[in-house]
């Protein structure tokens, strides 16, 4: 759909725009975050990530974005936030954690940041 003014090849510095690209590139990601919404895959998940992520065919990249919990690296790798909020929560990273991931603040930055916005 095109929207009057909405130019789709511009790059906004800071972000990994979701296109079909990153959508097949991050299926198996996404689709491992969202059997999430199943307590018993949460929890063999915090049993075992590695073998939890290998059964989803998760690549080398995926993976390692996972372990070192870095948000930016799950997006750079085609995840999307909707889904990946199931795994920050298994992380125990609140919505305000990804944010200031997501722009380089602490989370009580980003907390002051919104407020500031108000």
């Amino acid at each position: 759909m095109d929207r009057p003014g909405f130019d789709h090849h511009t790059h906004i510095p800071g972000t990994t725009v979701f296109d079909g690209r990153q959508a097949m590139k991050g299926y198996d990601l996404n689709k491992m975050c969202f059997s999430f919404n199943k307590a018993v895959n949460r929890e063999a998940f915090k049993q075992d990530p590695e073998a939890y992520m290998t059964e989803y065919k998760l690549t080398e990249a995926q993976k390692d974005a996972i372990r070192s919990r870095n948000i930016l690296a799950m997006i750079e790798e085609g995840g999307n936030i909707y889904y990946l909020a199931k795994l920050a929560g298994i992380f125990q990273l609140s919505v305000q954690d990804v944010g200031g991931l997501q722009t380089g603040r602490t989370t009580e930055e980003f907390k002051d940041y919104l407020l500031s916005q108000a």
